[in-house]
């Protein structure tokens, strides 16, 4: 009698199984670890370039300036000059950024970024840091991610540095070797990805969470997400005085950091007690949010984000230069200036550019037309706060705390915009959340205006009704230069809030000091 069968069958599909099981093991990807024989300290971007001379020439592309897609590009033009044609406007632009910054620096001058070797050039040309005076306005927090000389600053300096005047360190830094590049997201020495971002570190030690134990794509989407993301400054109360922190402990999604900023200020305005604020705005005496650029955030759960998609596969996607072997390029910029797409059909293989590129730009139509539409609505709530502020007729008995209901659906409103707006993507990152932080931002802001219309028994619903560029026009010109002419003051309804400042001489130019 023949033994049964079934026994060895059993073994060997248990043997093919193991052998299966082993297959599909992937490993995490090693990059290749080098010994550059540089200090960990190392900073200057000339240094590398003689030990990777491949990478440094993609890395100095970024100082093309003059190439645009259809919403974005390289040209530094005003992001609210939708007049002029480039360089100093441009189609896409959003007129009301001057209307709805006001009183905050970033009313003075907001273009679109360059590339990255700009950086430490740019923000030491802006408008937003005061020229005119020994004092900046602004902190030296605002070096946080345009330079690695920052670990040399809190070095030197610890955490007394952040609220140091920002001018204090204008001639302490080469506007070339010294600007984003090799020494923000590698380490010198062996070039492993680390992390040069203060609050970065701060907010994953809070975490529990160890950068150098997370996986390969969790650590490289953390090295942009040091910069291109969300964050404040904080205040004293809680901390070292205006040191940037990532406002993500209750999430990454608008609603989260709106109810987040609730509770982590210093305000003292009646409503708003205890609140962040990034500055009052002097039309509708609204204690207001300035979002920064919050690419991580939106990216993180958006399809690309959930399919594992990291920032630099789309941005330092291979190239072969010289026919030698593969390298990520350091040429940071929109995968959409290839003509071929070449990023973007690393996994889209079964489409065209053409095809590809038009899924792109249909998106950014869409969440383009919603962010236009929820800017207005922005400027209409500070407008019918301000008619409702001063109203002088019979009011109702809830009238102050309407009042305050109506300025925190503006600001509510105006973040919410802001959120988008400040994201370099147009809504590509993540479109579900860009149109739904849009449409969000829009019911807010219809809000104040419903509220403050009550909160004057509807007696200003006739004077905040019909086109609202008629009513308060876009304010195209403003500058710190600017507001020290009183007539300049009183060429627009909302500039007659400001006040007119005393009038001097520019002390810089970049990093060079013109009056000793």
């Amino acid at each position: 009698m023949h033994k049964p069968a079934i026994p060895f069958v059993l073994v060997l599909i248990l043997a093919c199984l193991s052998l299966f099981a082993g297959c599909t093991d992937v490993s995490e990807p090693k990059p290749p670890v080098y010994q550059t024989g540089l200090s960990e300290e190392e900073i200057r971007n000339s240094t590398f370039q003689s030990k990777f001379p491949l990478q440094y020439e993609t890395y100095k592309r970024n100082n093309e300036s003059e190439i645009m897609t259809e919403y974005n590009g390289s040209v530094a033009y005003n992001k609210h000059d939708n007049v002029n044609p480039l360089p100093e406007g441009y189609k896409h632009a959003q007129p009301y950024l001057k209307n709805l910054w006001l009183g905050y620096p970033f009313s003075y001058e907001y273009r679109a970024a360059r590339g990255h070797t700009y950086a430490l050039k740019d923000i030491l040309h802006i408008d937003r840091l005061n020229r005119y005076d020994e004092k900046a306005g602004l902190p030296a927090t605002c070096m946080n991610c345009k330079t690695p000389r920052m670990n040399v600053f809190l070095k030197n300096d610890g955490d007394d540095f952040w609220a140091k005047d920002f001018n204090l360190f204008r001639e302490k830094v080469d506007l070339d070797d010294d600007t984003i590049g090799c020494a923000n997201c590698h380490d010198p020495r062996n070039m492993e990805l680390r992390l040069y971002s203060v609050p970065l570190k701060d907010y994953l030690v809070g975490q529990g969470k160890d950068f150098k134990k997370m996986q390969r794509n969790e650590q490289r989407a953390l090295v942009c997400g040091q910069c291109h993301v969300e964050y404040y400054f904080q205040a004293k109360s809680f901390g070292p005085a205006k040191k940037p922190v990532f406002p993500w402990t209750k999430g990454l999604d608008p609603e989260e950091i709106y109810t987040y900023y609730k509770t982590h200020g210093d305000s003292t305005t009646k409503g708003f007690e205890g609140n962040f604020v990034d500055w009052t705005h002097p039309v509708s005496n609204t204690p207001m949010l300035k979002a920064q650029h919050p690419e991580y955030e939106m990216w993180s759960n958006g399809v690309h984000g959930a399919a594992g998609v990291a920032c630099a596969d789309c941005h330092m996607s291979y190239i072969r230069l010289d026919g030698k072997k593969k390298i990520s390029t350091h040429h940071w910029t929109s995968p959409l200036k290839d003509p071929d797409l070449k990023a973007c059909r690393q996994c889209h293989t079964d489409k065209t550019p053409d095809f590809l590129r038009e899924r792109v730009l249909f998106t950014q139509h869409k969440v383009w037309e919603q962010l236009l539409t929820a800017q207005d609505i922005s400027v209409r709530a500070h407008e019918a706060i301000r008619l409702a502020s001063e109203y002088q007729g019979e009011k109702p008995a809830n009238y102050e705390d309407m009042m305050i209901e109506a300025r925190e659906w503006c600001r509510k409103g105006q973040f919410f915009w802001d959120y988008v707006s400040a994201e370099n993507s147009v809504g590509f990152h993540n479109p579900t959340k860009a149109m739904h932080t849009l449409a969000k931002s829009q019911e807010y802001s219809r809000n104040a205006v419903d509220t403050a219309v009550r909160a004057t028994s509807f007696a200003i619903a006739k004077d905040i009704d019909g086109d609202i560029k008629k009513m308060v026009p876009p304010i195209l010109k403003h500058s710190r230069e600017l507001q020290m002419n009183p007539e300049h003051v009183n060429s627009h309804p909302w500039l007659r809030y400001l006040t007119v400042t005393p009038k001097a001489a520019k002390i810089w130019e970049g990093n060079k000091r013109l009056v000793q």
